[in-house]
């Protein structure tokens, strides 16, 4: 006698629509990055800086990426394990995978399966590493920026992501970020301007003639993270809603 054993049907199903939108809002978000911001900076660098300023922001992106699988997304937003953060934990089993998006400290659901929440708040936590780096190109080692992304995304931005956006603290306090304004630019310019004083001046023959390596890098990369902003801010609804819509409009005409 055999007997078949089948698997429970999965209570909720895929919007492919919202599931569809989200992947692009958030490969839109990954452009901003790579190659908006890696063209800006190796552009606005000196030619002697122009490479070690663009592979800063593409380490960034992949650096950020694996710290982000391993442990980061769900100390951002996963179970709560301190007020200021979730417990650390990788993502990266098929259950994981497969399964519906939750942010469970925060009492939230998404109609698309957890890979794709993972993939389009890692676009915004690079993004955000990303940035700081432009208050310290060219007045940087290779080095000492390839130790501070792990510690930064581990130590700042995962405590700002959950006390936020994943149930933390501040959200009970009623603190609203929609779009990265608090967890992403805020944080990004607070520590972009202390890094670069902790840093210090870039050496006088630098300061005497930074003439930019490239200014169409700079126009392209510039005109890149303008479009992206449509995902960065599209994306943020959760869903192929009427807010989107609305949020991208919005955001070009701002």
């Amino acid at each position: 006698m055999s007997v078949n054993i089948t698997a429970p049907a999965a209570s909720w199903e895929v919007d492919h629509g919202d599931q569809a939108w989200q992947l692009t809002a958030a490969t839109f978000v990954a452009l901003q990055s790579m190659p908006g911001l890696v063209m800006i900076y190796a552009g606005l660098s000196k030619s002697k800086w122009a490479i070690n300023s663009a592979f800063m922001g593409i380490y960034g992106f992949a650096a950020t990426l694996l710290v982000w699988v391993l442990y980061a997304y769900s100390m951002s937003f996963g179970n709560q394990w301190i007020p200021i953060c979730g417990i650390p934990f990788p993502v990266l089993s098929m259950n994981h995978m497969l399964s519906q998006s939750k942010v469970p400290a925060a009492d939230t659901e998404q109609s698309f399966n957890l890979t794709t929440t993972v993939y389009y708040q890692f676009c915004f936590a690079a993004i955000t590493v990303i940035i700081i780096a432009g208050s310290v190109l060219g007045r940087m080692t290779f080095l000492s920026w390839a130790i501070f992304v792990p510690l930064y995304v581990s130590l700042v931005y995962t405590i700002g992501a959950f006390s936020i956006w994943g149930g933390g603290f501040l959200e009970d306090l009623g603190v609203l970020d929609y779009c990265g304004g608090y967890v992403i630019h805020v944080a990004s310019g607070t520590a972009g301007f202390v890094a670069a004083a902790l840093v210090g001046p870039r050496h006088p023959t630098d300061r005497a003639d930074h003439r930019p390596s490239n200014l169409s890098f700079v126009i392209i990369g510039a005109c890149i993270l303008a479009v992206g902003w449509a995902g960065f801010n599209g994306g943020g609804p959760y869903t192929a809603n009427a807010n989107a819509s609305v949020a991208v409009l919005n955001t070009y005409i701002c």
